[in-house]
């Protein structure tokens, strides 16, 4: 076996043990704080003392039971799937996996603008060091990490409903998700604004990071001399002083996309996304242990996916780990 493929197993062992400390931290914890029993309370009628007792010992949500009893049911169940009830009774793994769907295209796509922006925003400022582009990039940069993702994915919102009002025609759908069987014209127009939302604060950040790196590299004996050898200034940047900078920036890149989980969580709000970020926050507000604690393994899976598309991007970007 190749040292880049031992490379990739040791690390896929490590993260699957920290998925597993994650999730079992995020149940232990949403055990600890939550409460459903409020829910049985509201309903009109309310039912009997006798039935939340059993129903809350049916769904392993009985605040009575000791916790370290309620997180090796959970757990048992986990390993094969079985993420448990909900405090009114729809599986939770099926709500989950409905949602995760949405979660993940928009994810997917939001860390892939943001990454391939950032890194060409922070190169084209970094080949400009102390220049004027460089000044306007970094005011732009500092101006997005500052706006909360909430008040970016309002302000796009906004921005949208103009542009449909002045043009006459739904250019941009400000709310909601495509229908089954919708075209790829249709679809685009529902990802458009959700995508550019979660973006927009990623390119922000690791325009900051490539701009650093990129500054450092064009000043490197390796960049003069290929340029004594004829090459120009853009070329040498771009086939030296980028090609070595983006080794570590794609560890960076890719730990920094898993964070967009908490911004999803309110552009999913905002423009209506039935994803996982709406699931946690329902869930949150109903005391909902089980989906609460599924809400918050997604987030621990996506950091760990993060993670892997890290070390992969590193063997295939930097050789000292193939040898």
């Amino acid at each position: 076996m190749s040292r880049a493929a031992l490379f990739l197993l040791r690390r896929l062992a490590g993260y699957a043990l920290l998925l597993a400390a994650a999730s079992s931290c995020a149940y232990l914890l949403s055990a600890a704080v939550l409460d459903p029993t409020g829910n049985y309370a509201a309903q009109q009628p309310p039912p009997s003392p006798q039935t939340v007792e059993r129903q809350l010992a049916e769904r392993n949500l009985d605040p009575d039971v000791p916790l370290g009893r309620r997180y090796l049911v959970w757990a048992s169940g986990a390993v094969t799937g079985d993420l448990g009830q909900t405090w009114d009774g729809r599986p939770v793994s099926a709500e989950l996996a409905d949602r995760a769907a949405a979660s993940t295209r928009l994810l997917v796509l939001g860390a892939a603008v943001g990454a391939v922006a950032g890194v060409a925003w922070g190169a084209w400022a970094g080949a400009r060091k102390d220049g004027a582009g460089d000044t306007a990039a970094t005011l732009g940069a500092v101006l997005l990490i500052s706006v909360p993702p909430l008040v970016v994915a309002v302000v796009l919102q906004t921005l949208a409903i103009g542009l449909n009002t002045a043009s006459g025609e739904a250019l941009l759908r400000t709310a909601g998700e495509a229908p089954p069987g919708s075209g790829l014209a249709d679809q685009v127009r529902y990802m458009v604004l959700p995508t550019v939302a979660l973006a927009l604060p990623l390119a922000a950040v690791v325009s900051r990071y490539q701009r650093g790196l990129m500054a450092d590299e064009a000043g490197a004996d390796y960049v003069r001399t290929a340029r004594a050898k004829g090459l120009t200034r853009g070329r040498a940047l771009r086939g030296h002083a980028l090609r070595t900078s983006l080794v570590p920036a794609s560890t960076y890149v890719a730990y920094t996309a898993a964070a967009m989980f908490t911004g999803a969580v309110f552009v999913e709000r905002v423009f209506g996304r039935h994803g996982v970020g709406g699931m946690l926050v329902e869930a949150v507000e109903a005391g909902d242990v089980n989906a609460a604690a599924a809400a918050c393994a997604f987030g621990a899976v996506c950091v760990v996916a993060a993670g892997a598309v890290a070390d992969t991007l590193r063997v295939a970007l930097d050789p000292r780990v193939r040898s």
